[in-house]
């Protein structure tokens, strides 16, 4: 058995970002990005005015001026004005090399010969340089991070059509236990519906992935091996249940029969303690507890790194959120305790209740904490360092999230 840490660097140095690809940007959302992109123009890629007003000369503050000309965003800028004219201008339209500055409409007097400027006019006022934003030839996104809405506008900023990111990490999940049945069958009073591998499902689908999913394998050897032969073209295969020492405990065995290589079974961690990862072929296999909030506590500590690592971004560690404890908190020490609880913003409260076989306390949870096995006490307005659910917080350098 190994701690939490040792399993976390486990998965950081064994799992590795897949294949790229060329994608259209439109369909690069949630990727993530798979080299670095240069500017091929500055942007803007010529001065322009940042108001609807009047491109002016400094000399002429306090003056009635004639107003020579009227550009507008598209039109090419006036190539000359003098002392005593002024061009009318538009946002986003192109400056001559003759303006000094842009007067907001609303600063001038209309006047029957013109326009009186202001007293005070303060030179390069209101125009938007060449090359201000991004400069041509620089970086202006980087390999390994996300495509956003907002990486688009980038992107097209540029006349980029295509882009090349990671291919999303393809998730296969299973459960085990002829017990279990899906949501959509009818059951026996023996029998229980399966909530982890829709969970699962969900979960990944969330993460980026590419998701199928195979219906329970059963509780034999051989129905377990067939599943997995039919699994092991994925990149990651997260099993739930049959990991433990029961009689029909066999999904350790079946994948090892197969050629699993295991990089750890079993982690001191509560809940959730018989958590095996490893790797058959080239994809990686998670087989997680079948108790349902157990299974969902490893999913988020182990799981969700993996998926990170697999995806190619460097934002692959948990990311912390520091707040405080809403009221003191006492519990059984002896193990590195995972605590779910709810967030307000300003304080953690752990969930009254939150046994390893429960499924209600994971809808509720916004964020869990991680306790060394030596403490059993949390006092109120204690600083804690919290790992987000619900909000998708990963960072780019490891944290220490223990509380001690």
């Amino acid at each position: 058995m190994i701690t939490i840490q040792e399993a976390l660097e486990t998965i950081y140095s064994n799992v590795t970002e897949k294949s790229t690809h060329i994608i259209p940007i439109e369909e690069s959302l949630g990727c993530i990005v798979a080299k670095d992109y240069k500017a091929t123009f500055d942007l803007p890629r010529f001065d322009n005015s940042a108001m609807d007003g009047y491109a002016v000369k400094v000399s002429d503050a306090g003056k009635e001026v004639k107003v020579k000309e009227i550009t507008y965003a598209g039109d090419q800028a006036e190539e000359t004005f003098h002392e005593g004219e002024v061009i009318k201008i538009m946002t986003g339209a192109p400056t001559s090399s003759s303006c000094e500055a842009i007067v907001p409409i609303e600063d001038v007097a209309i006047t029957d010969n013109g326009v009186v400027l202001p007293e005070n006019i303060k030179e390069n006022a209101m125009i938007r340089w060449k090359g201000e934003d991004i400069k041509s030839d620089t970086p202006f996104l980087f390999a390994q991070t996300k495509v956003t809405g907002y990486t688009l506008a980038l992107l097209a900023s540029q006349g980029i059509t295509h882009i090349e990111v990671f291919r999303k990490p393809k998730v296969v999940i299973f459960s085990t236990g002829e017990e279990l049945k899906a949501h959509y069958e009818r059951i026996e009073q023996h029998q229980l519906y399966n909530s982890n591998a829709p969970m699962f499902y969900a979960r990944a689908k969330e993460l980026g992935c590419d998701v199928s999913y195979i219906a329970s394998s059963g509780d034999t050897l051989e129905s377990l091996k067939s599943a997995v032969a039919n699994a092991k073209d994925a990149d990651l295969i997260l099993t739930s249940g049959g990991v433990s020492v029961g009689d029909k405990d066999f999904t350790k065995q079946a994948f090892t029969e197969l050629g699993m290589e295991t990089y750890f079974s079993g982690i001191n961690i509560k809940p959730g303690k018989p958590t095996t990862f490893g790797k058959l072929d080239e994809c990686f296999v998670v087989n997680l507890p079948g108790n349902p909030l157990a299974a969902m506590v490893n999913f988020e500590m182990f799981v969700k790194p993996t998926i990170a690592k697999l995806s190619g971004t460097k934002s692959f560690y948990h990311g912390l959120i520091t707040t405080k404890m809403r009221d003191e908190y006492r519990f059984r020490a002896g193990k590195n305790s995972v605590i779910l609880g709810e967030w307000d913003g300003d304080s953690f409260a752990p969930l009254n209740n939150q046994k390893p076989g429960m499924v209600s306390p994971m809808e509720k949870a916004d964020g869990m904490i991680v306790t060394t096995s030596e403490v059993a006490y949390l006092e109120k307005e204690k600083m804690v360092k919290m790992i987000p659910i619900k909000l998708d917080l990963k960072s780019d350098e490891e944290e220490d999230f223990f509380i001690r």
